[in-house]
């Protein structure tokens, strides 16, 4: 049965030594810790753990270790977006293979694609790969948006379970939720903020989590506010996300 994507994951930097290689050992640590600390979930050579610079030999290698350190304590949700559909195509294939929970994808960066494109690409993955798809929208870094009426096309594929969600726009989450509750009828859809600064008053009306760049320094911290909005302590929340709100 696949886990549930609820609370706080983190996007896990990927720790490099002063000459650019691999820090391993640190990421072991890092990866201890975050397991302690409360984190729900750890996303591995995402977009913040460098999965724009590292080599793909490096990125897969990556995953493999976090996989390897997690050790099935928490889920482990592998970057695997590219800006070329192979690509992406290839690096979920692999990260299924190792064994990742979840592949998170992001939109093909620089190319603007326009809907069905994105659509198209997506659906090639989703058709060629069995791993739990995540999908990713942060247009503000990639100048490309994956709109509402493409997500909804989208979730009726069976392994298309979520995405995260960078756009703070109270309309568009409003119809997130509407495809997420139209797609709980036929099989769970879970929607992520990807936006520190708002993921708390997200999760207040609905949302299911946060994958958070924020968790790196405060981990239980944001764990905590998860938590509270979960279990419908919305005030409490607030006045958690308030304390930490300038780390936001």
């Amino acid at each position: 049965m696949m886990q549930p994507l609820q609370g706080s994951f983190v996007a896990l930097v990927t720790p490099m030594r002063a000459d650019g290689s691999l820090d391993y050992e640190s990421l072991e640590s890092l990866i201890d810790w975050h397991i302690q600390s409360g984190t729900n979930g750890i996303v591995a050579v995402g977009t913040t753990g460098e999965s724009a610079t590292v080599s793909v030999m490096e990125h897969l290698k990556i995953i493999e270790q976090t996989i390897e350190f997690v050790d099935g304590r928490i889920p482990v949700i592998a970057g695997t977006g590219a800006n070329s559909t192979q690509e992406a195509l290839e690096l979920t294939q692999t990260a299924a293979s190792l064994g990742a929970d979840f592949a998170l994808i992001v939109t093909p960066y620089y190319n603007k694609p326009n809907q069905e494109g994105l659509y198209q690409h997506y659906m090639k993955i989703a058709d060629s790969v069995e791993i739990p798809q995540i999908l990713y929208n942060v247009p503000s870094r990639t100048a490309c948006d994956l709109r509402p009426e493409t997500v909804s096309r989208l979730s009726y594929h069976p392994n298309i379970v979520g995405i995260k969600e960078a756009v703070d726009d109270p309309v568009r989450l409003d119809e997130l939720m509407s495809i997420r509750e139209r797609a709980n009828d036929q099989k769970y859809f879970a929607v992520l903020s990807g936006d520190d600064p708002t993921f708390s008053e997200f999760m207040s009306t609905g949302g299911d989590g946060v994958i958070s760049v924020a968790a790196n320094i405060l981990p239980s911290q944001v764990a905590k506010i998860c938590g509270l909005n979960l279990e419908g302590h919305y005030e409490d929340a607030k006045e958690l996300n308030d304390m930490y709100r300038r780390y936001f």
